[in-house]
């Protein structure tokens, strides 16, 4: 008989629904999934939904036929992790071809059902019968992806950490310091367990601005694969509060730091099976591990510097990651360095409308300030906490960690910047 921890039954939410309400959607781990259907919308759904990045690690097979070609393939192969089952029948003829299924189906198996029929009675039915999930067709694309990452999701788990991955879209626009910041604000003003890991190896700099220098880090992590579990892990960290520990970089020269595409999978998974929030600083480069950091992590923040170079390469990021992620909202980006005395910029308003969107941030140019953190060790908020850039860290930490909606502080992180640089130009 098939056999899972029952659920809830789901009702019908389009892709831009989910969207809108920024979800947070914990990835599937490797699996097996095969979907037998019965028609080429649910078909083209379902294959949408396993190009998605939180089913990055599972391996998907599609065919047509519902749950009488299901029935006739598992008579002679094991059955996979998940077997989706689409069925234009009514309620009895569903319920016959479970039956059937459930003579050839492997006890550890776990299925989910599309169907046309919403009766409560069916779904108890299903229910009784050890169905996980019912969905009512037509289905969007994040109808299966919260259906499939729920299966492996148990309703007392703890949930998996959020990974925030702050890039900067040129190098020395300042986004280690913005991440290091934000991380900070994360931890202190939201009392969030975080962790910032700096992936700049050779020349990051977070241990340097919390003041830290741990004698390993995430260097120790990426080299020893076979060594990483929750314990190990936890040896690396560094404490920097009650809540903020860092993943330092080695910041040395000598070796170089070629890694593969997957290399820093693994950290990922152990920091967030443990850690509600991770921050990762990711340097300014292009390579396989960088894109499929950024293409991997549940918020994307970009920091620019308002001229011609950052908004080429803001746009060329932003449109790659939004064809990578369709079921994501956009990445956002912040401007960084904003009002340098005598030199030519783009207006924050001309830099959002060839984006498109307005930016998430925008930061002043405050040399003494930031120079001053930086000597010392310190974040800014340890030195001038009411200070207005303090408080613009606290709103974008707000934001990243889905707990404030973006567009409703936009116009406060927006507005006073332009007023100022208004009555400096006054």
């Amino acid at each position: 008989m098939i056999r899972h921890a029952l659920q809830t039954a789901e009702t019908e939410v389009t892709p831009d629904e989910s969207i809108a309400q920024d979800e947070h959607i914990a990835p599937a781990p490797r699996i097996s999934i095969q979907a037998f259907c019965d028609t080429v919308e649910t078909a083209a759904a379902i294959q949408a939904a396993g190009e998605d990045r939180r089913l990055a690690k599972a391996h998907l097979k599609i065919q047509m036929g519902g749950v009488t070609a299901a029935v006739e393939a598992y008579r002679s192969a094991p059955t996979p992790n998940v077997i989706i089952l689409e069925s234009e029948t009514r309620g009895h003829d569903i319920l016959a071809g479970l039956d059937q299924l459930a003579e050839v189906c492997d006890a550890g198996t776990r299925v989910v059902v599309v169907g046309r029929t919403n009766d409560v009675v069916l779904y108890r039915e299903l229910v009784h019968r050890g169905v996980s999930d019912y969905l009512i067709a037509p289905v969007g694309t994040l109808n299966v992806v919260r259906a499939i990452c729920g299966l492996f999701s148990a309703p007392d788990a703890k949930p998996l950490g959020r990974i925030i991955a702050v890039v900067g879209a040129k190098g020395g626009v300042g986004a280690s310091t913005v991440a290091h910041n934000i991380g900070w604000a994360i931890a202190g003003d939201l009392n969030i367990d975080s962790v910032v890991t700096d992936l700049d190896l050779p020349f990051g700099t977070a241990g340097l601005d919390y003041n830290q220098d741990p004698p390993q880090g995430v260097a120790d992590a990426v080299f020893s694969p076979d060594r990483i579990d929750t314990a190990f892990m936890d040896r690396l960290l560094s404490k920097c509060t009650d809540h903020l520990s860092l993943l330092a970089a080695p910041a040395t020269l000598e070796r170089v730091y070629d890694f593969a595409a997957e290399s820093f999978e693994a950290v990922f998974d152990s920091l967030r099976s443990t850690i509600p929030c991770i921050v990762l600083d990711v340097p300014h480069q292009w390579t396989g591990w960088t894109k499929r950091t950024l293409i991997g992590a549940d918020d994307i923040l970009v920091v620019a510097a308002p001229d011609l170079a950052n908004l080429r390469n803001t746009k060329n990021l932003i449109d790659l990651l939004r064809a990578a992620r369709p079921n994501d909202h956009r990445p956002f980006y912040c401007l960084n360095q904003v009002g340098v005395a005598k030199r030519p910029e783009i207006k924050p308003a001309d830099f959002a409308k060839a984006l498109e969107d307005e930016p998430l941030a925008v930061i002043p140019f405050e040399p003494q300030l930031f120079g001053t953190a930086a000597n010392n060790g310190q974040m800014i908020a340890e030195i001038a906490s009411g200070h207005r850039t303090a408080e613009t860290f606290r709103q974008l930490a707000q934001i990243l960690t889905g707990r404030a909606e973006a567009k409703r502080q936009r116009k406060s992180l927006f507005s006073p910047l332009m007023e100022m640089l208004g009555q400096r130009q006054a």
